[in-house]
């Protein structure tokens, strides 16, 4: 990949973060517990006027797009941390954990 391309790359991401419909984060949320995540994205997503879809929705696919934008350079800590943030989210939305595989 050229450095163009791979600076494109880091600038979609940027972009998509700063302009699409997503939530309005804290900064540093990622980098708590898995329930100051969840209750992080929770309030997020209810109080934003960005959003398209439902709350729940919403801070579940924000959660992804960081774990996917992040991707082999997170550490096995961090991925089982955040992997424990989606099933906190869900408890916190009353929604079924998922089982670990």
């Amino acid at each position: 990949m050229s450095t163009s391309s791979a600076r494109k790359q880091r600038k979609w991401s940027q972009h998509v973060t700063e302009t699409s419909d997503a939530l309005d984060l804290r900064h540093g949320v990622f980098n708590k517990s898995p329930q100051a995540i969840a209750r992080s994205l929770k309030a997020s997503a209810e109080h934003s006027r960005r959003r398209k879809s439902a709350p729940f929705r919403s801070a579940m696919s924000m959660l992804n797009f960081y774990i996917n934008r992040a991707g082999k350079s997170l550490t096995v800590a961090q991925r089982t941390r955040l992997g424990k943030a989606k099933n906190a989210l869900r408890k916190a939305f009353g929604k079924p954990a998922k089982a670990a595989h």
